[in-house]
């Protein structure tokens, strides 16, 4: 049985018992799945990427054919479960729940207190690359994603090197992409870049639960890493 499989089963499931709305649903899957960690983590991330896109789009008052597309580099949907995605995602829409509950639930799955989940950031990538689709990210799209950083509990410094790494903020500095303090050692700075790498390796963001075609998000993210350490190294080596 797929993934999407599960999700459809669950969906039915949730729908015809008395939970509240996709977030009661979201706050379901601990419980539903709680023999099974792998497929825990694996169901979570995608119904939450799913619903909180769709209040992403709600937020934004528009759904345009680049957002699509680029939902559907997260997602390898087979045909035939296609209406299971498209049923989560209607719902989500349709749901009087605002997208903070949304947030917080996915945040409890997490755990109390856990600061920094890497999926919940795995989740925001998702989103970032979501609207940033259509060549540039709205401000309705910037305060709906920093709001869900602020519930994530993503600081501020974390945010910006998040927000670095998406969008083409000029001359970015590429102390910002990586998350540290200019001024730094460097090699404090190679420390840091070295974590960030091992943090960041498809082996890892699987082993979270994100499904592979997310990896293709993550070699982004890689990309951009490498390029600040390298922008960071040459300056170390001329001075």
């Amino acid at each position: 049985m797929s993934i999407w499989d599960r999700i459809g089963e669950f969906i039915s499931r949730a729908s015809a018992s008395a939970l509240s709305g996709v977030a009661g649903m979201v706050e379901a899957v601990r419980t539903v799945f709680e023999g099974d960690a792998d497929l825990r983590r694996r169901v979570a991330f995608s119904v939450a990427m799913i619903a909180l896109s769709a209040k992403m789009a709600k937020a934004d008052g528009v759904v345009t054919q680049d957002e699509i597309r680029a939902f559907r580099e997260i997602f390898d949907i087979p045909p035939e479960e296609a209406h299971n995605v498209a049923r989560l995602y209607d719902l989500a829409k349709a749901d009087v729940a605002g997208f903070e509950t949304y947030a917080r639930r996915m945040a409890g799955l997490c755990g109390s207190g856990h600061q920094n989940c890497a999926m919940l950031e795995d989740i925001l990538d998702g989103l970032f690359h979501i609207a940033k689709a259509d060549g540039m990210l709205h401000e309705r799209e910037g305060r709906f994603l920093q709001r869900v950083a602020e519930i994530f509990r993503i600081g501020e410094q974390h945010y910006q090197s998040i927000l670095a790494r998406h969008l083409d903020l000029g001359d970015a500095d590429p102390y910002v992409v990586l998350g540290i303090e200019r001024g730094r050692p460097f090699e404090d700075v190679r420390k840091h870049y070295r974590t960030l790498v091992a943090h960041n390796h498809p082996d890892r963001l699987i082993a979270r639960g994100v499904p592979e075609e997310f990896i293709k998000i993550a070699t982004t993210r890689i990309a951009a890493i490498n390029a600040a350490y390298e922008l960071i190294e040459r300056s170390a080596r001329a001075a």
